[in-house]
């Protein structure tokens, strides 16, 4: 896919992640062109992406071999029915959003080359944990073409479509539960005495060995969590957990289409 042009409607985070990591395994195409209506935030992408074209419409994106629709749902019908004109039968559409199915995509495109990705934000580092679901329309060649430059971005595997948004809840969204956590436990680690540095040793190595515990020490989950007697918050433990299936599983509802 190096000599494919690529390109972005829509100019926000998740485009920004993709960039960098294709630039990160110099995997960027020769063409990659991007819209976005809001002009800072194609003019704050191009200052730090200066391979890319910034294009005013969607529609001459959509020209391109293989195009990338990085827009929220509420959007994402009338985004496709702004490039319908401009989209071949050859032309490879991948949208990144959760709700708006494959067919539904296909009753507005003239292609059927269609594919839908749920991204991890960890594919900014190349170590992504992307599901993705493609159209039969696909053959074996294109396939193994489009996934060639997927994988770049970290792991990246087909699942049927019906699991994408359970992906977007468990695993896109996943780190946005406790990243917050984390930089709370470093500042707690200064206020008790630790240096930034030791802060953040702390905490990062810790995490790491207790993500080996929990899932590698052949311990079931309850046998793990009695290793340590002391549970400073476990009477706070049935509200997270509360929190985070009112929350969650609400969200799921809203996006599942």
């Amino acid at each position: 896919m190096k000599s494919k042009s690529i390109g972005f409607v829509g100019g926000g985070r998740i485009t920004r992640i993709f960039l960098q990591g294709l630039t990160n395994k110099n995997a960027l195409p020769e063409t990659v062109k991007v819209f976005d209506p809001n002009a800072d935030t194609v003019k704050a992408l191009h200052a730090d992406f200066s391979e890319i074209t910034v294009v005013d419409s969607a529609a001459e994106v959509a020209k391109l071999d293989l195009v990338f629709i990085a827009v929220h749902p509420p959007v994402l019908m009338e985004t496709l029915q702004a490039i319908n004109e401009s989209v071949t039968t050859k032309t490879i559409v991948i949208s990144l959003a959760p709700k708006i199915t494959l067919e539904k995509m296909a009753a507005v495109l003239p292609t059927q080359k269609l594919a839908r990705m749920i991204p991890n934000a960890t594919s900014y580092i190349n170590e992504g944990y992307n599901p993705v679901t493609f159209s039969d329309a696909f053959d074996a060649k294109e396939k193994k073409q489009v996934l060639k430059l997927l994988k770049k971005l970290g792991k990246t595997f087909e699942t049927e479509e019906s699991k994408l948004e359970a992906y977007a809840i468990v695993s896109a969204m996943l780190p946005t539960y406790f990243w917050f956590q984390w930089q709370e436990m470093q500042h707690i680690a200064l206020e008790t005495g630790l240096s930034d540095k030791e802060a953040q040793k702390a905490v990062s190595s810790t995490l790491k060995k207790a993500w080996k515990l929990f899932y590698k020490s052949g311990l079931n989950p309850d046998e793990v969590m009695d290793l340590i007697p002391v549970k400073p918050i476990g009477e706070n433990e049935d509200e997270i957990k509360d929190i985070l299936n009112t929350k969650l599983l609400g969200l799921y509802g809203k996006i599942k289409p």
